[in-house]
């Protein structure tokens, strides 16, 4: 019987993966075709419907719900118009990913009469099961009952899986109690959060800015392989990452691959998933091949957080999908391949007014300038109070084989800003001091202003080894996973920041009682926050010892391991954090910490047992077949007589073969046992650093050594597995 490996490689050589695609018309002649945004829903509601559904979207207000069965109306004639039979109230629960219930609008009268019907109470508000969805101990499993809340924010979309189409009506999920149970909620109220001190902080500067909305531009990176290939490895199909594979001779060492021109099958791939997007209203803009083989990129336009995280969220879900269709496989784990690139999902964040203003965009004024260099000093002010919140909200399995590997950020926290603004910095912390007046105020204005436009050309030169980068008109959260939700990163920036701000209205306010001008007191504040945050800016090679050695000597936390990472969530630092700001109380932060924890513990104990099971079933049967006809081999020339000479060098493979076949055996029984004693520890926590110290760190790089080099060693007619030679560059 063939392997699945060698039926891969025949199917890819004899047969053509070339799905038909339709001609497509402008993007703008289909683009959002499948959404019920503002536009749409002109058209299906009444005045009074319409002013009510603006309102929520434009300025956050409460939808009364005696206008929710008008616009529930609207939407299922409009729904039906597209051929929709079902609705679902789509969530983003503590799984990392999405979430939905269908139903009919199906149901029968009491008289016996069928009809379709959809009202107002169906689209505010359903009763999923809650059970089943992690907790972290809110939720008893008899407890099941969970609600999930329309989100106004996010428009309704029309999915469509073949031939059938259901509309879906993005949600928040909290249980029978209002605790949050996913994470779209924590998010909107940090969004609101951050416009209350935004919006106060900005009103020195305009007061013209009523709401001030974060944005948010991710970049998806993921790799495309053939789909056969990645049926024959059982560990991409249950971990999402290879936990074996040898290196092949050629990986990215040539950097032929970045922005190198698309492979066909793969081009076809993108325009069918861009097309599925576009009719989303999902705003792509750009792709490219990354770094590594068979590695790619796209990334939308900027979008308000709360619609970029649905987008993003969408955008995973079809591309799983769209992919299979082509029988190719998109993987979104951080490091499904060694001694290559893994997969990041960097987060652009910025932050825009009503009025049209960037607010970390340099301005045409020296006002407008002083708005962004206090934007700007509250953002790394809040970055390097609150590091430990942004490492832990960016920690995850995946993520610890990433970080800190060359080729991402390290688990240090730091802000790269750029020369320029270093120098601008420097100047204002120079310059600013305790007789400083009117005039140097005046000045000083003037002189930055001089300086700032400088940045738009300059500061482009961007650290790839920083955690945290300016990049000229907002900051790139760079260490963010691929496979996160974008959600969790950006509740925790949003939160740091509202509270950063507000500590910074009070400090200036508490100044200007003093008798000091407002801008005086602003630039004295300002310096204040330059001063006792500068040790988190670092401009040189995240990636070096040095940097290492260099931030232990400024007191930097370096968190290597998501175990300790999440140690962050459930500090009274934390509590404080998020309850002052309505985000998150203490009861969910230390069930998002117990969740968390054991997310951790179940990838890992997923890659644990996948290895135990291909040692025994894939690695070493090969392996002792190889070393019994080597034996064979050997036997038969000692028999007719040849000199030792004739088999010393297979005598040397097979004693190479044999040392790595017992070290393989004897580690994958030493780490079955550690996960035995590990499974009995009750603390959650304590399990989880078992299963990191214990398991994880103890024997997964050594049994991977040892397979690997067998998969070097054995005839590749016997080897099992597809080789990443194949996985990488066959498709």
């Amino acid at each position: 019987m063939e392997s699945l490996r060698v039926k891969a490689i025949n199917d890819l050589s004899t047969q053509s993966y070339q799905p038909e695609l339709d001609g497509s018309p402008k993007i703008t002649g289909y683009y959002g075709e499948n959404v019920f945004n503002l536009k749409t829903a002109r058209s299906f509601l009444s005045d009074e419907a319409y002013k009510s559904l603006s309102g929520s979207v434009k300025g956050g207000k409460r939808i009364d719900r005696s206008v929710a069965n008008q616009i529930a109306a609207g939407l299922l004639q409009w729904s039906e118009g597209k051929g929709v039979t079902h609705y679902t109230h789509w969530f983003q629960p503590l799984t990392g990913s999405s979430a939905e219930k269908h139903d009919s609008f199906f149901t029968i009268k009491g008289d016996g009469t069928p009809i379709e019907q959809f009202d107002g109470d169906a689209l505010i508000q359903q009763e999923p099961d809650a059970s089943s969805f992690p907790s972290g101990g809110l939720r008893a499993t008899f407890e099941a009952r969970g609600y999930t809340a329309w989100d106004p924010s996010s428009p309704p979309f029309i999915m469509e899986i073949g031939s059938g189409k259901t509309l879906c009506i993005p949600t928040i999920f909290v249980s029978y109690t209002g605790e949050t149970l996913d994470y779209k909620a924590p998010l909107l109220k940090s969004l609101e959060s951050l416009n209350k001190a935004a919006v106060e902080v900005c009103n020195y500067f305009d007061k013209n800015v009523s709401r001030v909305n974060a944005t948010l531009g991710w970049e998806q990176e993921y790799f495309v392989v053939d789909e056969g290939l990645y049926n024959g490895r059982p560990d991409l199909v249950m971990s999402g990452r290879t936990v074996f594979g040898h290196a092949p001779a050629k990986g990215q060492q040539l950097e032929d691959h970045y922005f190198g021109a698309i492979p066909e099958r793969v081009y076809a791939f993108m325009r069918d998933f861009e097309e599925e997007c576009y009719k989303l209203g999902i705003p792509l803009k750009t792709r490219h091949n990354e770094v590594a083989p068979s590695q790619f990129e796209c990334a939308p336009i900027f979008e308000e957080v709360s619609l970029a995280v649905d987008h993003n969220t969408l955008l995973m879900d079809l591309m799983d999908r769209v992919a299979h269709r082509h029988k190719l496989r998109a993987l979104m784990h951080e490091k499904p391949f060694a001694g290559i690139n893994g997969n990041g999902k960097h987060n652009n964040w910025s932050m825009a007014t009503d009025t049209g203003v960037n607010l970390l965009a340099p301005g045409k004024t020296p006002k407008t300038n002083l708005m962004f260099l206090t934007f700007f000093v509250n953002t790394i002010k809040a970055v390097h109070d609150y590091s430990e919140v942004l490492r832990a909200s960016i920690a995850s399995a995946g993520n610890d084989h990433r970080l800190g590997a060359n080729e991402a950020p390290p688990a240090i926290i730091s802000v790269f800003i750029g020369q320029y603004l270093t120098k601008v910095l420097e100047d204002i912390k120079q310059r600013v001091g305790n007789k400083f007046d009117e005039q140097d105020e005046a000045i000083l204005k003037l002189d930055l202003h001089r300086s700032i436009p400088e940045l738009l050309l300059d500061n482009t030169d961007r650290n790839r080894t920083s955690p945290f980068a300016f990049t000229g008109n907002k900051f790139e959260f760079r260490a963010v996973g691929s496979s996160a939700n974008c959600a969790n990163a950006m509740t925790s920036l949003n939160t740091i920041m509202a509270e950063t701000l507000k500590k910074f209205k009070k400090d200036v306010d508490a100044l200007v009682e003093k008798g000091d001008k407002k801008e005086i007191a602003i630039m004295h504040v300002i310096r204040e926050y330059i001063v006792s945050s500068e040790r988190i800016l670092f401009e040189g090679d995240g990636y070096s010892e040095d940097w290492q050695k260099e931030a232990a000597k400024r007191g930097l936390p370096n968190v290597r391991t998501t175990p300790m990472a999440l140690d962050a969530l459930i500090t009274d630092k934390a509590k404080k954090l998020f309850e002052g700001n309505n985000v998150l109380n203490h009861v969910e932060l230390e069930a998002r910490h117990e969740i968390e924890l054991e997310k951790y513990i179940k990838k890992v104990q997923i890659e644990a047992r996948i290895m135990g099971e291909l040692c025994t079933s894939h690695i070493l049967p090969p392996a002792i077949k190889y070393q019994n006809t080597l034996i064979e081999n050997i036997r038969g020339l000692k028999e007719i007589g040849l000199k030792e000479s004739a088999y010393i060098n297979q005598k040397q493979i097979l004693e190479k073969i044999s040392e790595h076949i017992s070290q393989i055996s004897d580690q994958v029984s030493k780490m079955i046992e550690a996960r035995k004693k590990a499974n009995v520890i009750k603390n959650l926590r304590d399990r989880a650093i078992a299963y990191c110290d214990d398991i994880k760190e103890p024997y997964f790089d050594k049994i991977r050594y040892h397979v690997d080099k067998l998969e070097l060693l054995i005839d590749d007619s016997e080897w099992l597995l597809p080789k990443y030679r194949e996985i990488l560059f066959l498709r």
